[in-house]
Order: structure tokens, then C-alpha cells, then sequence
């Protein structure tokens, strides 16, 4: 009975080992194809909200592959499905929009492009966060999964969604029905190309992965005068100046040390000239948190100490300070726990314990968060996918050449490894979970 299920054990692992082969090589195959997708995605990015011919490749890679495809989802959004007889909804989701930068990369296929953003000013535009990879990406896993439709049961939504830099393209779309009018997923899937990560490397965070981003404008008011005579003023970039160093005491002394949080101020600007005292200065923050409580925590914070100064310096109720804040923010991004480690281990079974890898969270920002955070919860997961030449990487942390970040104008990921990887981590994802059932 040992040698019989030793036996039946071999014979699984060879019959996976085989299997894992044929996909990593069936990828290789669809390669060219790939890569030429991905460059013509690359040299032609669209800004936010305005991604009308790159939703309409997105339809026509998915039409050929026979899904049932929405158009206009949230804006310029593409919801397409795919029902495969019985089991869970699975949704892949990639962004499709560029950023407003002007590519400075050198590469043949670079973009030139200028467009229009959703208030009509034309910007140089770039596809400086890995929107390409994430979107050939989306489409590789499609075409493997539609060659592989024996290998699974359930329903896959594919989802290319809009205005993910500017962070409103997923709330835009769940608002436009995403979860009322198409199959409600039971799990939600993405990746994210790495600008620090070699090419080849999958990296996961389980629990917080990602921060709210709250952008946060105070207009501080004063009583202008001469430069000459500040003892007939209200100096609104002395008060301002208080403010910004009062600041730092919410993460340093309000915030607990166990609870991540980030209040930088970014823009300081007031005034017009050396001799004249300005009557309104102006602050602009970000903030960054990973709870719902400390958000709040630093929110109220930054009210009550930039009142407080106003108050401290005399001022009367009419010049306390103004704060805006933007409505519709980024909230934090969860990976839940038990599928991330599900998803990476199946990732890390294909590609070695070597090649995937567990990170720490960052204060980055992704609207991705959006589609968990519904009642009742979905389980998401986002992985990172390494985009950087292993030799370049292995030079920056010998002290050469620093690497690009994303959002740089010579941001460019390796696209052979890049997307194979891509697409093989996000094929197996689904497949293990529209995985049939065996008797």
C-alpha cells in the first residue's frame, strides 16, 4: 500500500511539474505577440478618464477570445466575462490610464504622445507606473485561461478600469454597477509592476499593503503690511511656519509608534516680494495612514493645530485658517491574509521559494482598495511584480547607478521577464482558484 501511494504521489508531482512546464512554455510561445501589445501599449498611453482607444484594444483582445464585454463602465471602463459552468467569480483587474510625463527613456517604442486630460489641458503622456505591463498582462493571463478552459470551473471577470492615478476609476466603477450588473466576484485579483524588484520576482504583503492618501490644503489667512513694520501685521507665513512644525508632533506624539503614519508637507507657498508681508499663505500636505483610526487621528489633528495657531498668533474667528480637503481619497489597501498566502504560495510553488518573496507594506497609494471595501467584504489581493534588469538592480545596491522610481520619465521596465512573469503569476492565481474540484 506505501509503494502504491508513493507511487500516486510521484505521479502527481511529475503530472504538476509537466503542467507547470506546458504554461511557462505555451507563455513563451505567445510571447512575440505579447511584446508587441505591450509596445504599442506603451507608446500610446491616454491620461485619466480619457482611455477611449485603449479600452477599445482592450475590447477587441477580449472579443477575439469570446467574452461577453461591457463598454463605458465607470467612464471608459471595459468589464468583460467569461461563465465556465459551476464555481467562484474570479476578478482580474488592470489599470489603463499614463501619467501626465514626458517619456525621456530613449527607447524605440517611447511615447510621444500628447492628450488631453479630463479638464481638457494637453499634457505630455507617459506610462510611467507599468499600466502597459498590467494591462498585457491582464490580456496574456486571458488568452491562457481561454486555452485552458478544461482546467477550470467558475466565472472570470476581467475588468480594465480607468483613472487609477488620480484615484476615482475604481470607485467609478463599482458606482456604475460593476458589482450589480456583472457576477459579484468572490475574490479579487491584480498585480503591480516593481521598480526595485529584479525582473523574474513576485513580491506579496499580506494584511496592510498599501496607505490612505488624503491630500489636505490650508489656506492660511494674516493682515498684510509693510516688511518694515510687522507690528502692524498678522504674518500669515510666521503662523503658517508654526503650523507646519506643530505638525510633526501627530506622528511623533499623538500617533502610537506601532501605528504607521506620514504627514509631509509638500508645498509651502505665500508672498510676492522682500519688503511686503503677505495676507494668506498657503500649505499643501499629504497624508498617509494605514486604519480608519489613525486617518481620523490625523485629520482632526491638522484641523485643531492649524486653528490653535491662528488663535495663538490673535487672530479674530474670521481669519482662522481654511482647510480643503479633497472628498474623494485613496483609502488603504488590505490584502487579505488567507488569500495572499494561498495565491503565494501557488505563485511560489511554480517559481521557488527564491523568486517569491514576502515585503513590508508601503505608503504608496492604490484604488485598488476600492473593490474590498463593500459590504459585505470581498478578499483582494495585489502582488508586485519585479520590472528591473537583475544586473541593474544588483549595481544600485553596489552603490552604482540609482534605479528610476515610478512616475520617472526614464522609468522602463525589462518587458521580456516582466511580462512572462506577469502573466504565468496571474494565470496561476486564477487557476488556483477556479481550480475544478476533484472526486
Amino acid at each position: 500500500m506505501r509503494k502504491l501511494l508513493t507511487s500516486l504521489g510521484a505521479a502527481l508531482i511529475f503530472t504538476a511539474t509537466s503542467a507547470s512546464a506546458e504554461l511557462r512554455n505555451d507563455i513563451a510561445a505567445d510571447y512575440p505577440y505579447l511584446e508587441d501589445l505591450y509596445k504599442t501599449f506603451h507608446a500610446s498611453p491616454e491620461l485619466s478618464f480619457m482611455e477611449v482607444a485603449t479600452a477599445r484594444r482592450l475590447v477587441a483582445e477580449f472579443e477575439k477570445l469570446g467574452f461577453d464585454i461591457t463598454e463605458g463602465v465607470g467612464g471608459t471602463g471595459v468589464v468583460a466575462v467569461m461563465q465556465n459552468g459551476e464555481g467562484p467569480v474570479v476578478m482580474l483587474r488592470a489599470d489603463m490610464d499614463g501619467l501626465p510625463v514626458r517619456e525621456e527613456t530613449g527607447l524605440p517604442y517611447a511615447s510621444q504622445m500628447t492628450g488631453p486630460n479630463r479638464f481638457g489641458d494637453v499634457r505630455p503622456t507617459m506610462h510611467a507606473c507599468g499600466h502597459d505591463v498590467h494591462m498585457t498582462s491582464l490580456v496574456g493571463a486571458a488568452r491562457r485561461l481561454v486555452a485552458m478552459k478544461d482546467q477550470w470551473s467558475g466565472t472570470l471577470v476581467l475588468v480594465g478600469q480607468p483613472a487609477e492615478e488620480i484615484g476615482l476609476g475604481a470607485k467609478a466603477m463599482i458606482d456604475d454597477g460593476l458589482y450589480t450588473r456583472f457576477p459579484r466576484p468572490d475574490y479579487n485579483i491584480a498585480l503591480h509592476d516593481s521598480a526595485s524588484l529584479p525582473a523574474g520576482t513576485v513580491a506579496y504583503t499580506p494584511g496592510y499593503a498599501l496607505a490612505n492618501v488624503d491630500s489636505i490644503d490650508i489656506y492660511v489667512k494674516g493682515v498684510g503690511g509693510h516688511g518694515a513694520y510687522p507690528q502692524t501685521t498678522k504674518d500669515p507665513i510666521v503662523i503658517a511656519s508654526q503650523i507646519v512644525l506643530a505638525l510633526q508632533t501627530l506622528v511623533s506624539r499623538e500617533v502610537s509608534p506601532l501605528e504607521p503614519a506620514v504627514v509631509t508637507v509638500g508645498a509651502f507657498n505665500a508672498g510676492s516680494k522682500h519688503n511686503i508681508i503677505s495676507d494668506e499663505a498657503h500649505l499643501q500636505l499629504t497624508v498617509r495612514s494605514y486604519t480608519d483610526e489613525v486617518r481620523e487621528k490625523l485629520i482632526t489633528g491638522i484641523q485643531r493645530i492649524a486653528r490653535a495657531q491662528a488663535i495663538s498668533a490673535g487672530l479674530p474667528e474670521d481669519l482662522y485658517p481654511v482647510i480643503e480637503m479633497e472628498k474623494d481619497y485613496t483609502p488603504s489597501t488590505y490584502n487579505d491574509p488567507q488569500l495572499a498566502y494561498r495565491v503565494s504560495d501557488t505563485i511560489k510553488a511554480a517559481f521557488g521559494a527564491d523568486k517569491v518573496i514576502e515585503v513590508d507594506p508601503v505608503m504608496g497609494g492604490e484604488d485598488f482598495s476600492q473593490y474590498s471595501r463593500v459590504e459585505p467584504t470581498i478578499p483582494s489581493f495585489i502582488f508586485w511584480v519585479g520590472a528591473v534588469a537583475p544586473e541593474k538592480v544588483a549595481a544600485a545596491q553596489a552603490g552604482g547607478p540609482p534605479l528610476p522610481s515610478l512616475h520617472s520619465p526614464f522609468f522602463a521596465p525589462e518587458p521580456e521577464p516582466t511580462l512572462k512573469t506577469g502573466v504565468e503569476a496571474m494565470t496561476r492565481a486564477a487557476l488556483e482558484l477556479l481550480e475544478q474540484q476533484q472526486d
